[in-house]
């Protein structure tokens, strides 16, 4: 635990130290982000010339949306996932068309592909691992995907805590395949609002046209390089990590009124059973202070999502739980 602690305290010194560094705020942000798309070159083994930088992954959604979609045009959804990939369509005129994922959360292939046949949308929206369940979509049903006259967004917001290697290289492949990532869960600067992707280049080129010139602030920039130079704490902190979650999925799988998913992210989905109600196990464990994600939409009704924390958050968490039992 104080080894974990030192690490936490090493990864903010660093970031606060290259801050209080900062040169001439005053100046706008490098508006082609050259510092750190060098970084994130020498980082996943892709070129810079494929790598675009965003004020979070959320800014390179609507990007990509503006430069892809015509209003009317049509995305393909699958539900439960990212709730962003749907508004953001919304806010650029164009139509979703959802493919429900199967009970165990993994893609329904096949009616993707009916879908795409029948629709002829521009673009599919895919998360791996998934929000808010933790599945991951295996290299077969995204080369299957990637066969079909569609433009792929692949979203690895959560893939550094997998133990799976990102997509990012394939783009050079695949000419219908982004990838997106971000260093909100990974570096702990979703404050700062930093995300990237990987592109094709006959997509990139569009997306440089139309991007906002100073997107990643110059704080931002400066922090994200910062963590990139500690590849060692970041490695440790997610290994740290997973090592927690696995002790939490065990433990949760212990109560009767639980059924937790196996997840390669950094929380685990509930089904909340035994007669036991989801919104009121949420309710009585804020009532002893300890917060949870509860759902309302159809597809997730009846869950329950908790997130991985520190060692004695999981303690707290479980000695609630065995008391609402």
């Amino acid at each position: 635990m104080r080894m974990k602690t030192l690490m936490v305290l090493h990864q903010r010194q660093v970031v606060l130290e290259a801050l209080g560094s900062m040169k001439f705020p005053y100046v706008y942000p490098d508006p082609e982000s050259r510092r750190l798309r060098a970084a994130l070159a020498e980082d996943s083994g892709l070129e810079s010339d494929y790598i675009l930088a965003g004020c979070g992954a959320d800014e390179l959604i609507d990007l990509i949306m503006r430069c892809v979609l015509e209003p009317g045009d049509k995305i393909v959804d699958c539900p439960p996932t990212f709730t962003m990939y749907e508004f953001d369509a919304a806010v650029n005129g164009a139509l979703v068309i959802k493919v429900p994922r199967k009970a165990d959360f993994s893609l329904n292939v096949e009616q993707i592909t009916d879908v795409i046949e029948q629709e002829k949308p521009k673009c599919i929206f895919l998360t791996s691992p998934n929000n808010p369940d933790g599945s991951v979509i295996d290299d077969e049903d995204l080369l299957r995907i990637l066969k079909l006259p569609i433009l792929v967004v692949l979203d690895e917001a959560y893939i550094e805590f997998s133990g799976i290697e990102s997509k990012m290289k394939w783009v050079k492949k695949h000419e219908n395949l982004i990838v997106l990532r971000t260093f909100s869960k990974r570096a702990g600067l979703a404050g700062l609002r930093v995300g990237y992707g990987a592109f094709p280049l006959s997509i990139i080129e569009y997306l440089w046209r139309a991007k906002q010139p100073y997107n990643v602030s110059v704080a931002a920039e400066i922090s994200a390089c910062a963590a990139l130079q500690n590849p060692t704490y970041l490695e440790k902190v997610k290994d740290t990590l997973v090592q927690e979650r696995d002790r939490l999925y065990n433990l949760l799988k212990e109560l009767p009124f639980l059924n937790p998913y196996p997840s390669y992210s950094n929380f685990i989905l509930c089904e909340v059973a035994s007669g036991m109600d989801a919104k009121v196990l949420k309710e009585d464990l804020a009532k002893m202070g300890v917060m949870i994600r509860h759902y309302n939409n159809k597809e997730l009704r009846g869950y329950v999502r908790v997130s991985v924390g520190k060692p004695e958050h999981t303690d707290v968490l479980m000695d609630c739980l065995r008391r609402l039992s």
